[in-house]
């Protein structure tokens, strides 16, 4: 039998070790599932011979989702925008609020910064579809920041709007990158998502 100290508050030095081991084979149980993938992802980063960056707002969690498969299978960097002031938890105030910001021209402030973004060679943008546009917090990550000679590929979470007018926008907010056309995934596909992010990938010549 384990023996405990005498005040009964702590364990003693083999069952300590038994519970790190334990918690080890654990976590390495969780891990061990995607590190193919994680491999894969570097294989295809090296090949395509450009860093990558995927960057993206995910107010529901949805357009986060396909971020994270976009990532899996590309690598590169991934960066997740913040608002300084979070958008209502309510979702029918959020777009009342979101349209008054489109029309109004608002660009709400935004945490992110990336210092190093003159380094990456290709973007992945990422944004929910917000009155057929992407969401006024991509519009000032692309106005604070230059995309000049940047290779942009959008993708956009939505509810039947599929891009809209995103590439416009976009191509407007950054005039010297090239802007690729985007994915659109609707909300109630994106956990079966993986087969057309990849078709999209591969669309652009990435080694999927």
């Amino acid at each position: 039998m384990l023996k405990t100290y005498n005040d009964g508050k702590g364990l003693d030095s083999s069952r300590r070790a038994f519970l790190k081991l334990a918690a080890t084979g654990f976590l390495a149980g969780l891990v061990a599932p995607f590190l193919p993938r994680l491999a894969a992802a570097q294989t295809a980063a090296a090949k395509s011979g450009k860093k990558i960056l995927v960057v993206y707002y995910s107010r529901t969690g949805n357009t986060r989702e396909v971020a994270d498969r976009i990532h899996q299978f590309v690598g590169g960097d991934l960066v997740a925008m913040e608002t300084v002031n979070p958008y209502p938890g309510d979702y029918r105030e959020t777009t009342r609020q979101a349209k008054r910001e489109l029309e109004s021209g608002y660009r709400p402030p935004i945490k992110t910064k990336i210092p190093d973004l003159a380094s990456y060679d290709m973007v992945f943008l990422g944004s929910p579809n917000w009155w057929g546009t992407i969401a006024m917090p991509v519009m000032t990550f692309l106005s604070e920041n230059d995309l000049s000679g940047k290779t942009i590929a959008p993708f956009m979470t939505h509810g039947g709007s599929a891009l809209g007018r995103s590439r416009a926008d976009i191509e407007g907010l950054c005039p010297k990158a090239t802007v690729l056309d985007g994915l659109a995934i609707p909300g109630t596909s994106v956990k079966t998502s993986q087969q057309d992010v990849a078709a999209w990938l591969r669309s652009m010549g990435m080694p999927v």
